[in-house]
């Protein structure tokens, strides 16, 4: 099942029981997780051992941000229920 956060922004209850978050505290959490996702890809891509060019792996099914925050949070739900 592929869900986005696009599709449960409107739907707050779905929301709170995957995430256990209300859709104002994932907006408040989104905002610390993109500024600190965009930090450590712009530390790991200037990494001067790095075997490869930057973006020349495996491309994420997660375009979103939102998308990338919500698979956390559900998979550390997941994990540690």
């Amino acid at each position: 099942m592929k869900m986005s956060y696009s599709e449960l922004k409107g739907k707050p209850k779905t929301l709170q029981s995957l995430t256990g978050l209300n859709p104002q505290e994932f907006s408040i959490l989104l905002e610390s997780f993109e500024l600190a996702w965009f930090e450590s890809l712009s530390t790991h891509a200037d990494n001067p051992n790095r075997r490869r060019a930057y973006g020349a792996g495996r491309k994420s099914e997660l375009k979103l941000i939102e998308d990338k925050l919500l698979c956390v949070i559900v998979k550390k739900r997941r994990i540690t229920a």
